[in-house]
């Protein structure tokens, strides 16, 4: 009877969240924003625990996403990890916004035969080591190749936290490791085409690695014209009306826009936020949108390791 009734309660629910959407909409928002509540509260302690322990920032949050997933049965979980998702990806896009503010497409030309030549040293080396290690684990030809595939990336948003937490990001070999990073994002692109043309065809496709590679030289010409020429004329003109507010709307838009029309072109969201960091870099207004952007990054980055740990 018991049963009965609680089925006939869900059911009722059901029914009345359908025939009315404000209700489902209402019920979405607030477990959007109680996740986001539950793991800030969570992610603040167990940081500042690790900050006692002398421990990096990082691992911290890590631990505390851990403590806030379902694996973790002692503690409550958050209601619908894809709300994290979603924070996440947020957080992916202004962590490499904040990164291409401080590397500048200069920056980026200066380094790019090191960081081409390192990067293919990287890729290949691990590749090799990937197919080698699946072979002893007596996996397929196709898995090994993935497996070498996955271990030849680098996590950036990793990288740029741990080195800012050791006070790395002003060190001259820093400038080469971002390079490097951004090379492998740029690399990963080809590196899907080819491996998922293998994967369906058994052979590489001729015609569709052209056209990836067509839209990467198309994506590096914009990059270059809208750094160089068109956006540092528009933020000119309109110099006399960017207070703090009115600087930290216009570069999350240009820094939102950018990583749509990036994955338009068939990159990613943190591609696209790294170029619009990259290019603002190169005008006058870098340091003080750089100064307006810190708070909104911290937060997010926060909520993007929390969920690494999930």
């Amino acid at each position: 009877m018991i049963f009965n009734l609680i089925s006939a309660l869900v059911s009722t629910a059901t029914d009345a969240t359908a025939e009315n959407p404000e209700i489902m909409s209402d019920i979405q928002l607030e477990t959007l924003i109680s996740d986001l509540a539950f793991i800030l509260i969570l992610g603040a302690v167990v940081t500042v625990l690790f900050k006692w322990l002398k421990q990096p920032v990082v691992l911290g949050y890590i631990v505390a996403g851990f403590l806030a997933s379902p694996h973790f049965e002692y503690l409550p979980s958050v209601t619908t990890e894809s709300n994290i998702e979603f924070w996440a990806q947020l957080g992916i896009v202004v962590l490499l916004f904040s990164l291409g503010l401080e590397f500048s497409f200069k920056k980026l030309l200066n380094t790019g035969g090191s960081a081409v030549v390192t990067a293919l040293i990287i890729v290949i080396g691990m590749m090799a080591a990937g197919f080698g290690i699946g072979h002893v684990l007596n996996f397929s030809n196709m898995n090994s190749l993935f497996l070498g595939g996955m271990l030849s990336m680098s996590s950036t948003t990793i990288i740029i936290k741990a080195f800012t937490d050791l006070n790395l990001r002003q060190k001259k070999f820093a400038s080469l490791v971002f390079a490097v990073l951004i090379v492998e994002d740029l690399f990963a692109v080809l590196m899907m085409v080819i491996l998922s043309s293998i994967a369906v065809n058994n052979s590489v496709e001729g015609g569709e690695m052209l056209f990836s590679v067509s839209k990467l030289v198309f994506f590096l010409v914009i990059w270059f014209l809208v750094g160089v020429y068109l956006l540092p004329t528009l933020l000119n003109a309109i110099r006399r009306y960017l207070n703090n507010e009115t600087l930290l709307v216009v570069s999350l838009g240009l820094c939102f826009g950018m990583a749509v029309f990036s994955v338009y072109c068939g990159f990613s969201l943190a591609l696209g936020a790294f170029v619009m960091g990259s290019i603002i870099a190169g005008i006058s207004y870098a340091e003080r949108i750089e100064q307006v952007i810190t708070p909104v990054k911290d937060l997010f980055g926060a909520v993007f390791f929390i969920s690494v740990g999930m």
